[in-house]
């Protein structure tokens, strides 16, 4: 079997000085030929943040080729019907480029706080949310009973492109790795470095054999933020602002790629060998320049070096 190595890229917040420029930079990332443009789902910061649904509904107007995700978008503050019709519109739009990850949003994830949701029962109803958008993705009309929804001959249209629409899994936990091997298609890391990447893989594995279910071996994926330059100040706030979500042992210096070509490359190789064949490289820094410069020598300087075939 040969896998294949892709990178696609993402950002973390609006890091741009407008529309036109984060545009631009789409079209950068489409005439270069990298797999897909990735957005982070935030709802309450006093950083810049574009809501992910309505970005890529607009991304799909400018762009081909490229697929879109979202790292990671959160079931739990989204209304299943809603979601389930955005996601089917953007790829409807873009004619089949959807690559949707769905998590359950971490207990320190600031929109628990400023909305007073209850953290208590999200993963059960994030379940509900995943199985109820597969049938209404896939099924005429849909009529289903839990805990915490229930419709009655449900339809939506027009239904995706993609006859089963990916549906990515995000997080790390026992009840993340289940929920991706009874419902997922994919998964993907965040705020995890390589080594622990390692330990999860396997345990997904594991459970997707007890269900008797399979994931294609690169549908595995991690986001990787990325600098090239030095160790400086752009990248301290940037793992300031990681550390309140990650875990208690979170090593910035093992997670980031900073440095030159051969340090991003090196850090790329090690989520590959950790078992992962999506890369979503989010490009730190701040500006118009600043951003376009690193987006432009990870395309000349990176990907060409990792993104290649790798036979078992």
């Amino acid at each position: 079997m040969t896998r294949k190595v892709r990178i696609g890229l993402g950002i973390s917040g609006f890091p741009f000085s407008g529309p036109r420029p984060y545009f631009q930079w789409a079209e950068l990332l489409e005439g270069a030929g990298v797999d897909s443009l990735w957005q982070t789902d935030r709802l309450v910061s006093e950083r810049p943040f574009l809501e992910a649904m309505s970005a890529m509904a607009a991304l799909t107007g400018i762009t081909e080729r490229i697929k879109f995700g979202m790292n990671a978008v959160v079931t739990s503050f989204r209304d299943p019907l809603v979601l389930a019709k955005q996601c089917a519109t953007i790829d409807y739009l873009s004619r089949g480029r959807l690559l949707p990850v769905f998590g359950i949003g971490g207990a320190k994830a600031p929109e628990f706080r400023a909305t007073s949701r209850e953290l208590k029962g999200r993963g059960a109803r994030s379940d509900e949310m995943l199985e109820l958008m597969q049938r209404l993705w896939s099924e005429e009309r849909v009529t289903f009973t839990g805990e915490h929804f229930h419709y009655e001959s449900c339809s939506i249209s027009p239904r995706p492109v993609q006859t089963t629409l990916p549906c990515w899994i995000g997080g790390h936990s026992k009840a993340a790795i289940a929920r991706t091997a009874r419902l997922g298609t994919g998964w993907l890391a965040g705020l995890r470095t390589p080594a622990q990447v390692a330990e999860i893989v396997p345990r997904i594995h594991a459970a997707l054999e007890e269900q008797g279910r399979r994931i294609a071996p690169d549908h595995y994926g991690a986001g990787v933020p990325f600098r090239f330059g030095d160790w400086d100040d752009v990248v301290e706030k940037r793992a300031a602002a990681a550390r309140p979500f990650a875990n208690a042992g979170f090593d910035a210096a093992n997670y980031f790629a900073v440095g030159d070509a051969s340090a991003v490359i090196t850090r790329c190789r090690e989520y590959i060998d950790a078992g992962v064949y999506k890369l979503v490289l989010m490009p730190m820094g701040q500006g118009d320049a600043a951003i376009v410069d690193q987006t432009r020598r990870l395309i000349d300087e990176v990907i060409p070096a990792v993104e290649a075939d790798l036979a078992d």
